[in-house]
This record gives C-alpha cells, structure tokens and sequence, in this order.
C-alpha cells in the first residue's frame, strides 16, 4: 500500500495534526479526550464495526504519537493518563517504537491455501496433480484442500489455470523481512522484539492500521517553543519525497517556519566522521567517491540491474527507462539533493523559448 493514499493515511494524518495544534497552542491537556470525536464524527461507522472501537483505537494512536504507551481494551484511564511527564522537551519515548494495538488487529488468516468459487472444476485438476502431499481432493467436481495435509507449498496456486486457489498470507507477517510477526494466543498479530529491528515495513503495510509507531512530535515542539534552539537534521533522500519543486530553500523556509533554528543534512555529519576517522580527505569529491564505494556494495549486481532493464523493455520501452532513471536516483547516483540547487528559468529570444540552467549540483572541480 506504499504510495497509495487512503484511510490509514488520512486517520494517522489528523492524529499527528491535533497532537500538533495542542503541543503549539497548549491550554487544557484535558480535552485530548475530545480528539477522537473531532476525527471520528457522528454515530455511524466509517472504517469498522462500532464508532465507539474506531474512537477508542483513534485514543491510542493519539498516545503513541505522544510517545506514551498504548493501553489495554481493559485498562481504564483517561487518554491524557501520563501526559505531564511526556510535556518534558527532553524526554524519550520508552520502547519499543513499533507497537501493535491488540483491539485493532484483524486476526488476518496466516498462511493459509484455499479454493475459491472461481474454481471451474476441469479436466485435467493440475493442482491435485502437483501436490506433493496428496492435499487436493476433488468433490462434486471441484477441488478441495485437506489443510492438514497441506504444507503451504503454493504449488496449486501457481499451477491453477484460472488462478482459483488462493494463498492467504498475514500482510504484516509477509513484510517483515525479520519473521519478527508471530500470533498470540487470540490469533492477533505479536511482535518478537528480540528479533524487531524497527524498520516500520509491518506499519505500512497493515491495512487495517492496528500497527503504529510512538512519535516524538510532541516533544519536539515544546523543545521549539523553549528558549533553547533547535536544529533539524534531515536525509538526503528527503528532496525525493516532495518531488521536484522542493528546493533546499524552499524546505530551510519551511522548518523554520516551523520553529527550528535551520537544517542540517545528516549526511555531513556522517561525512565529517569518516574524515575525522581518516577515511576521506576533505572536500565534496571524496566524500562522494566514498558513498559511491558503499552504495556500490548494497546495490544489484550490473549483470542483474540489466537484465532487469532488458526484461521490462521487452514490454515498454518507456517502463523501462523509468525504472532506471527511478533506480538511479534511489541509489543517489543521480543525486536529487543537488540537482533541486541549480536555479532555472525560460527566457523568450527571436528565435523562441530558450532553457537555460545554472549548473550548481555539479560546479567545476577545484583547480587546488
């Protein structure tokens, strides 16, 4: 659901916007209670079985981006319950940062094969014919699946002609690259921290929004409103995720409007270590050379980013390009970052509409 708006986005989105308003505005803390009515209205529900389940799951998101912990559907207390000690500027949320709020869980069904009514029961019953464990029966001519003989194999599915057979995997579960996702006794998704290196993938990909992360947002802003200034430190990949027209001085207006006394890239302070470490010398060109070199490691092999290219061109040209061109900027061999520096503008001459662009992403080399 990466890219995709929808309900999930919109709930998070006005929890982050009211936990803002009161850490900017403060008054009566109290009235936190009032939050989950103001983004769950009315007396029908709009996402789930009860308008009273949404508000109370809407209560415990509004904790989380607090930085408080979730509570219990039967733990009785206010939502603002430990609110006076998150106010602190300095305090950090306690762990962990990736938290599953039990109430909202879908008990999604996990790892299950199934035959679905698209099952036009054929001839030749391919998927009885490639189990491996004899788990496919055919009954009144359509196909059945023993779930205790059935391994998960996933060979039925691939070999059903009609695509009838299904396999159901919990969307969290199959996101986490850490098979960190695991079941409680109630069925609902559990988190083995032991294993959880807090990459958020299981967030974004529960589509019923029972995942949520603990913020920080409302500490950062009491910090802002505190005589104390405060620097933002952003990644590069920032300038990518506001399309083009984010230029450096656009986002440096934006934070400050904000509150914060200006940014920093995080990248520099990555840089300055190596350098200070000796790894690098100084200057722009090493400190490039050196991400190249790392970027160099995670990335694809050149044979396998080819083969990926030729693969989608054989079926659009276009498709193809753009995934490299896509591929080029995620691994920050085109850096955004830079180019968004160079300033542009179209001049009107006699001989028509003339681009013309003052190359600061790649300013010439120093003669030293």
């Amino acid at each position: 659901m990466r890219g995709i708006y929808t309900s999930v986005n919109k709930i998070r989105r006005q929890v982050f916007t009211e936990v803002a308003r009161f850490a900017y505005e403060g008054g009566d803390y109290t009235k936190f209670e009032e939050v989950p009515y103001k983004i769950i209205k009315g007396e029908i529900a709009a996402y789930r079985d009860s308008v009273f389940l949404e508000r109370a799951i809407v209560g415990e998101r509004l904790r989380l981006t607090m930085g408080l912990p979730w509570r219990k559907a039967d733990e009785q207390a206010p939502i603002s319950e430990g609110l006076d000690e998150a106010m602190k500027s300095e305090k950090y949320y306690e762990p962990p940062l990736v938290n599953i709020i039990k109430f909202a869980c879908h008990s999604c069904p996990d790892n299950k094969v199934f035959v679905t009514d698209a099952c036009q029961g054929c001839l030749a019953h391919p998927c009885k014919e490639v189990c491996p464990k004899n788990a496919v029966e055919i009954v009144n001519g359509r196909s059945v699946i023993d779930e205790e003989k059935c391994v998960k194999c996933g060979k039925c599915v691939q070999e059903c002609p009609y695509g009838a057979i299904t396999k159901l995997e919990r969307p969290c579960a199959k996101a986490c690259g850490m098979d960190a996702i695991r079941s409680d006794e109630f069925g609902r998704a559990d988190i083995d921290y032991d294993k959880c290196v807090s990459c958020g993938m299981c967030l974004v990909n529960c589509p019923f929004g029972a995942i949520a992360d603990k913020s920080q947002i409302f500490q950062t802003i009491q910090a802002i409103k505190s005589d104390v200034p405060v620097y933002a430190i952003v990644a590069p990949a920032v300038s990518g995720q506001f399309g083009p027209k984010l230029t450096p001085d656009k986002m440096k207006a934006a934070f400050r409007g904000l509150g914060f006394e200006d940014i920093v890239e995080v990248a520099v302070g990555a840089d300055l270590d190596a350098a200070s470490r000796g790894f690098i010398e100084e200057g722009v060109t090493s400190r490039d050379l050196l991400d190249t070199k790392l970027m160099g490691i995670l990335t694809p092999r050149p044979s396998q980013v080819i083969d990926r290219f030729r693969s989608l061109e054989a079926q659009d040209k276009k498709a193809a390009t753009d995934w490299y061109y896509t591929f080029s900027q995620d691994t920050d061999y085109i850096r955004r970052y830079r180019i968004a520096r160079d300033v542009k503008w179209v001049t009107r001459t006699e001989y028509g509409d003339l681009d013309i662009t003052i190359n600061l992403s790649k300013p010439e080399k120093d003669p030293k």
